[in-house]
């Protein structure tokens, strides 16, 4: 992941002009006023968060960030920003537009890169209408990226060799500074390696059933459309026959 000169992740330059004109696509086509909107993590929504910020309706919106760097890009316009609303007070949401790390070809996904693993599946689970948006680089036939797993900072390396005991190989999550990573609930992230996940719902339930940990970067809940952002300026419109 590349980030820019205030260490905030950005679009490779020859996914740009798709990532522009998709923003434009989702808002237009899942967007209109009065509704309630779920913002993931990553350099695509912050596309999609710009776009809304033009929206002349805007202020009739209310917004659920996932994630601070979302959060950061809804507060950009000012005194003119989108409005942020607390999650714990909204049951279920219109629509949620977040990223994937990877999407197999079954549609299931990775996600937690930007360590808000925990949080965007919850917005996932409260969506009415679910849409992914990520590079074409990131369809793949199997993962081949390592899984985010969000862990408790007490007994964690009990946690971690549990984690290792049904094949993962953990590996903590450190800052540049040599500083282990965490997350805004206050949570460490271990990055995962599998050498083949065969029942991925099988291995998130097994993940998720072990004591310390609290989410995992698997995400088996198939989006309603994904769009595919290629390096020529254009884009792939996908809806599953199955979800």
């Amino acid at each position: 992941m590349s980030y820019d000169a205030n260490g905030r992740n950005w679009i490779p330059a020859h996914f740009q002009e798709a990532a522009r004109l998709i923003a434009i696509d989702v808002v237009q086509k899942f967007t209109k006023p009065q509704q309630i909107i779920g913002l993931g993590s990553g350099p695509m929504v912050a596309a999609i968060v710009k776009e809304l910020g033009n929206l002349p309706y805007k202020d009739s919106l209310e917004c659920i960030a996932a994630s601070f760097q979302i959060k950061l890009e809804a507060e950009s316009f000012g005194s003119e920003g989108l409005r942020l609303v607390d999650a714990n007070h909204i049951p279920m949401i219109d629509v949620v537009f977040d990223g994937a790390d990877q999407i197999d070809s079954k549609y299931n996904m990775i996600e937690g890169a930007g360590g808000a693993l925990l949080r965007e599946k919850v917005l996932h689970s409260a969506a009415s209408k679910l849409v992914i948006i990520a590079e074409s680089n990131k369809f793949v036939k199997y993962f081949d990226h390592p899984v985010p797993i969000e862990v408790n900072p007490f007994g964690r390396h009990i946690t971690e060799s549990k984690i290792e005991k049904i094949g993962g190989q953990a590996k903590l999550r450190m800052l540049k500074e040599g500083y282990p990573y965490i997350t805004e609930n206050g949570n460490l992230v271990y990055d995962t390696t599998f050498a083949l996940i065969s029942d991925i719902q099988k291995t998130e339930a097994n993940l998720k059933s072990i004591p310390g940990v609290l989410e995992v970067g698997l995400f088996t809940k198939h989006a309603d459309v994904y769009y595919k952002a290629s390096t020529h300026g254009s884009f792939e419109f996908i809806e599953p026959k199955e979800k």
